[in-house]
């Protein structure tokens, strides 16, 4: 069974997935940031495939791929990285990025390289679900690599229907309409979105992200999902970092306790 579907038969709430972008703040912190949030208990971690164009993402995490490009990090590197690194930890790890980027590395590549290099599932904001239905979930299913599809407040029921039935894994709740980044505080109008899916009573476990950066904002995510995905508030705790594990350690624990 797949570490992810494996988590949340282990464990239905307070679940904690943290991003980062790979090779941000230096190229090679991919496997000391992995291991320093799995040490830390993060239960699930989201690396960012750093992208020239991500549609999705807010100025903080634009930056660090930026950063990321330009110290030398691409997709044949991160999955060397994440094959060194699967060697010392369980934890799950997801591929975080565009489809655009798959297209590029070649749709079968790609999806061999995460098997063999230990990833457990991926996010792909830009690709529709009719496509993927359509040519993609055979191989993703045979793979047994998961996908999370993504919801927003406007997503029509029918939509989030048919997101449900095609998740794998996760069905990630984006918390608002922005892009990353851009808000803190979690709103009365995003509880009342957050109480409308919940009563749909989906089959797939939702983690809520966009606007998750401290302990009021992920306490609050939890009572209406399985967890939640914290982004931008990382990214900008290791852009100030002189000291990975101990930046990591404050953080999370300023997530878990406040």
């Amino acid at each position: 069974m797949n570490r992810i579907q494996q988590l949340f038969n282990n464990k239905s709430s307070e679940i904690l997935n943290i991003y980062f972008t790979a090779g941000y703040p230096q190229l090679n912190n991919t496997a000391s940031i992995i291991l320093n949030l799995e040490k830390e208990g993060v239960d699930l971690i989201e690396i960012g495939m750093p992208y020239s164009d991500p549609l999705a993402d807010g100025p903080t995490i634009q930056d660090s791929g930026t950063a990321a490009l330009k110290n030398g990090m691409n997709l044949p590197l991160l999955f060397e990285q994440i094959t060194e690194v699967r060697q010392h930890t369980q934890v799950p790890l997801i591929l975080m990025g565009y489809f655009n980027q798959v297209m590029q590395y070649g749709q079968e590549k790609f999806i061999k390289k995460c098997v063999d290099a230990g990833v457990d599932g991926v996010i792909l904001p830009d690709l529709p679900t009719f496509e993927y239905e359509i040519y993609n979930k055979k191989m993703f299913e045979e793979a047994d690599l998961n996908i999370s599809f993504l919801i927003t407040p406007q997503t029509s029921e029918a939509r989030i229907r048919k997101v449900d039935e095609l998740t794998r894994g996760f069905i990630y709740m984006v918390s608002n309409a922005s892009i990353t980044g851009t808000k803190t505080g979690i709103s009365n109008k995003q509880i009342e979105y957050f109480e409308r899916i919940e009563k749909m009573n989906l089959k797939t476990p939702r983690l809520i992200g966009f606007g998750i950066s401290d302990n009021k904002t992920f306490s609050t995510a939890c009572k209406y999902a399985n967890g939640a995905i914290i982004g931008s508030a990382f990214i900008r705790a290791l852009n100030k970092s002189e000291n990975l594990a101990d930046t990591i350690h404050s953080f999370v624990k300023k997530i878990k306790v406040g």
